[in-house]
């Protein structure tokens, strides 16, 4: 993600950086989570454990 823009400011790169961080842990979608985002799967894990 880094390499394929060229940055201009060090906050533009850190706006990036927070989406990216977002993305990953929200949206991404793992086969081996059960279909589930990193987010909804721990979630998931906690509310079956308690």
């Amino acid at each position: 993600m880094f390499y394929l823009k060229k940055y201009t400011s060090i906050f533009e790169l850190a706006k990036d950086i927070r989406e990216y961080i977002k993305y990953y842990n929200n949206e991404r979608i793992r086969i081996n989570l059960n279909g589930m985002s990193p987010v909804e799967y721990r979630a998931h894990y906690i509310k079956n454990i308690v």
